[in-house]
């Protein structure tokens, strides 16, 4: 079951108490204050992993408070630390302040670790007040509280390539015939419930990782439907596949790839504007060769990509993972160069 979307509360661990004690020994006439310092409380982390790909483990487990410190004690002992907590995230999660909607961190690679609420300090023991006119001080410091604060964490699959489309449009079946993604397959709308991954073998120890999305519907960014909150999950990719279905199912192809793009529109500008590869789907179901070509001259006419499969048999299945491959390997490629320019651009101002 994924969970992309979880709310915790985080405390961090409040501070041990001072001590205020006296030496008290034979043959040590005024021995001094020996109040030792309170130990500070434990802190809170947060730190991706690969081992992860949910948030699940947060639903059931909203709060998270940390150890108090332990308060200092006579002669001058010092209070032990508390343990501090870390809170295991996928990779791909954003964390977010809820009150304050500040983001606090983004997590995008495996083994970062980000602080997010600490733990107080420990409060003086009379022994650090003493001084040459005040060499016997009758006062301590209570320790700090720890930080407290409600965060929002959402997972963001980190995929290269997004398959959108509307329900029914082939996207299951194309990610199940391309990698060992097993998603649930029927003839009825809405058969996928939550995204799918799929790592796909290129050869050559090349690989892709595709997510499969929920099928759109129009009015999906008013709630219709799924709605379009799994669209978070296509935020991250660099290429989408829009599938279109053009077999009998469907009355207008065109009219059904405006739809899904409207909804794309609606619910964001930067993922309606990622590079795509139109993609007509189910040619084994195709009655009527008319419907292909008028999808193929619209997209022609407004500088798309264009390709048409059948996932069922295999048809151009090959042709659409090379024109795949190589649209990742240019962007590659010119993210490269946008470094060598930026670090280039950067030494010469120094």
């Amino acid at each position: 079951m994924l969970i992309d979307r979880a709310r915790i509360h985080v405390r961090g661990g409040n501070g041990g108490n001072g001590c205020m004690a006296f030496r008290r020994e034979k043959f040590v006439p005024r021995g001094g204050p020996s109040g030792g310092d309170g130990g500070r409380g434990g802190s809170i982390y947060i730190e991706s992993t690969e081992g992860m790909n949910t948030l699940l483990h947060f639903r059931y487990n909203p709060e998270h408070t940390a150890g108090r410190g332990r308060h200092g004690e006579g002669s001058k002992r010092h209070g032990a630390n508390a343990e501090d907590i870390v809170l295991k995230v996928p990779v791909g999660t954003l964390v977010t302040d809820e009150l304050t909607g500040e983001i606090i961190h983004d997590f995008t690679s495996p083994g970062e670790r980000m602080l997010v609420a600490s733990g107080g300090r420990g409060g003086r023991g009379n022994a650090q007040f003493a001084t040459p006119t005040n060499r016997a001080p009758r006062y301590h410091e209570e320790g700090k509280p720890g930080e407290e604060r409600w965060l929002v964490l959402e997972l963001k699959l980190i995929a290269d390539v997004g398959l959108v489309g509307l329900p029914n449009a082939g996207k299951s079946t194309l990610i199940s015939r391309i990698s060992a993604a097993r998603p649930k397959i029927a003839d009825y709308p809405f058969t996928t419930l939550e995204p799918n991954l799929g790592v796909v073998d290129l050869g050559d120890y090349k690989t892709l990782v595709v997510a499969d999305i929920p099928g759109l519907i129009e009015g999906a960014h008013t709630g219709a439907g799924l709605g379009d909150r799994f669209l978070r999950h296509v935020e991250r990719t660099k290429l989408l596949l829009h599938l279109v279905d053009v077999s009998g199912l469907s009355k207008d192809p065109i009219a059904d790839y405006e739809t899904v793009s409207h909804e794309l529109e609606a619910y964001s500008r930067e993922v309606a504007a990622k590079p795509k590869i139109v993609v007509a789907t189910k040619l084994d179901a195709l009655d009527d060769e008319d419907r292909l070509k008028e999808l193929e001259r619209y997209c022609r006419a407004r500088n798309l990509e264009f390709h048409s499969i059948s996932a069922a048999s295999g048809k151009g299945l090959k042709e659409l993972l090379r024109l795949v491959e190589k649209r990742l390997d240019d962007f590659k490629r010119e993210e490269e160069e946008a470094t060598q320019i930026s670090n280039l651009s950067f030494a010469n101002a120094e």
